[in-house]
């Protein structure tokens, strides 16, 4: 059983959809899975990834998520991100709501910036932009509901179509890395382990 559990936390894939409970948290989970199958489909679309990019940087919004995130550790672990004493779900739930808010005005502020071919970046990134959306109207508790996004805005996109879609590239790696983490989080505030 460790081993099937240690092997699904090191695929990276979204995890099963929880039982329905309370705070349509069934529908906000499936939003999740849907933002990271998301941006899956965005890194293997060669319309904005494509041979120019040689980087393999992933710079993300900051690793504040990571830490208020991790399930607070009941073991002595050899793991160095296990020292959390305690996990607070209101205070991870507002930083990944902070995460979306970024990604959201990133997103949204690219797609009006000089494009290289708006008839396919568009509607590539389209999909994603409402499925971040969506998250930030449904799943966003009431006190980061009205979060202001423009405090964690990206920098601005320049003229160079060529030069933001390398950033752009760059960054959806970063988001795709956060939206598993956000996923395993979702995964384990479902499950109400952090409650026993």
């Amino acid at each position: 059983m460790l081993m099937l559990l240690n092997w699904r936390t090191s695929t990276g894939l979204p995890l099963p959809q929880p039982q329905p409970s309370a705070n349509n948290s069934a529908q906000c989970a499936s939003l999740f899975r849907s933002l990271l199958l998301s941006v899956t489909e965005v890194l293997k679309s060669k319309d904005l990834c494509f041979s120019l990019i040689k980087s393999y940087e992933m710079p993300m919004r900051s690793s504040e998520t990571v830490r208020v995130c991790t399930p607070a550790s009941t073991q002595n672990s050899g793991c160095g991100m296990l020292i959390n004493s305690s996990f607070s779900e209101n205070e991870c739930v507002m930083n990944i709501m902070r995460d979306l808010a970024y990604y959201h005005t990133a997103i949204e502020t690219y797609l009006k910036s000089p494009l290289h071919r708006p008839e396919t970046e568009i509607p590539l990134l389209s999909p994603t932009l409402g499925i971040l959306r969506d998250l930030r109207k449904n799943c966003s508790p009431m006190e980061t509901a009205e979060h202001n996004s423009t405090e964690d805005a990206p920098g601005r996109w320049g003229n160079s179509s060529y030069v933001n879609r390398q950033k752009m590239c760059k960054m959806m790696r970063g988001f795709h890395v956060r939206a598993i983490t956000i996923n395993r989080v979702v995964g384990y505030i479902s499950s109400g382990d952090h409650r026993k």
